[in-house]
């Protein structure tokens, strides 16, 4: 179990530290381990980059993650304490990954932490973990606002307001294949939770779809498709193709309806629209058997075969059921 310590880490039980049954009342309050191969590194081992990728630990990533499909999981049967599980996991990510003086300019995040949550081990902060964090805590505080006999807390206020003030400082503009997904999955957040309530104004969905283009656009330019498979990652292709699929959700929001800022968001879906069939084209491309009989898919073979399910059937990840008494002031006050 992923909130629990590993089977051979001499440490036993919840990584919370509560005991039974209390651990399963609340299984992520002390968050969800990666789950790698490897344990994780000692205090007193070198830093090995390439090694520290199968080693175990939490990534704030992956965290966001899980407290999305939580959070679906919430939405569609309308129980509550799988939103109090990702607003728990949400409230200990924020607490154990960002750090430094309050105010817009002195916050930071850590990129990996140790599984008991006690130590960084790789310190830098992901170019997207801010944006992440703030959506994801806005849509869980939106999708408690809409279930009966959800608890009050945690309230993520000062999340919230901590991400708003790090995504306002920081570029999102990315040519990597994986964080272009990922941008474009955000954007198709931000413009549902716009027509349930959360944001008042269109502003932070243009800036995405923005940044989102000029990254396409360079990413175009390096015609990295037109290597051969054995020199590709799929799963990086894949996260842009699932990416890709949310301009069809965001269309279905922003069209025959008014919408926060309309006008300006039309034209950036319109000036995406050609990159559709890019993700058609990866897809396509990772669905032939033929492309998956290489020496690098199979060392990615769990994740790219998640990845390329989720690719054909994206629904799942990308669509928010409606939060029908959502508030309309859990954007902390950003828009």
């Amino acid at each position: 179990m992923l909130g629990q310590h590993r089977t051979d880490d001499p440490r036993r039980g919840w990584l919370s530290g509560l005991g039974e049954p209390e651990g399963e009342l609340h299984p992520t309050q002390g968050g969800l381990r990666i789950g790698k191969r490897l344990p994780e590194r000692p205090p007193d081992a070198p830093f090995d980059e390439r090694l520290e990728w199968d080693r175990d630990g939490q990534y704030f990533h992956y965290l966001t993650r899980w407290m999305h499909a939580l959070d679906q999981v919430a939405r569609w049967t309308r129980e509550a304490r799988f939103n109090t599980w990702a607003r728990e996991l949400a409230e200990v990510a924020h607490r154990s990954f960002t750090y430094g003086p309050p105010g817009r300019s002195g916050r930071r995040m850590v990129w990996k932490m140790s599984t008991d949550l006690s130590r960084p081990l790789v310190p830098s902060m992901g170019q997207h973990d801010p944006l992440d964090g703030y959506i994801t805590c806005v849509q869980l505080r939106t999708t408690a606002a809409s279930l009966a006999g959800a608890p009050l807390e945690p309230g993520l206020d000062e999340a919230v307001a901590d991400y708003a003030g790090l995504v306002e400082s920081g570029s999102v503009v990315t040519a990597d294949p994986l964080g272009l997904g990922g941008l474009l999955m955000d954007a198709g957040r931000v413009a549902q939770l716009i027509g349930q309530g959360a944001f008042a104004e269109g502003d932070l969905l243009e800036a995405l779809l923005a940044g989102a283009l000029a990254g396409l656009s360079h990413y175009d330019r390096q015609h990295d498709l037109r290597q051969p498979a054995s020199r590709r990652l799929a799963f990086r292709e894949l996260g842009l193709a699932i990416g890709i699929a949310a301009l069809g959700v965001i269309e279905d929001e922003v069209q025959g309806r008014a919408f926060p800022g309309g006008a300006r968001v039309r034209a950036r879906l319109e000036a995406l629209a050609p990159y559709i069939a890019l993700g058609f084209e990866i897809g396509s491309f990772w669905r032939d058997p033929a492309q998956q009989r290489t020496r690098v898919w199979a060392e990615h073979g769990d994740i790219n075969d998640v990845m390329l399910a989720t690719c054909l059937a994206p629904e799942g990840v990308l669509v928010l059921p409606p939060a029908s008494r959502a508030s309309a002031d859990v954007s902390g006050g950003k828009s």
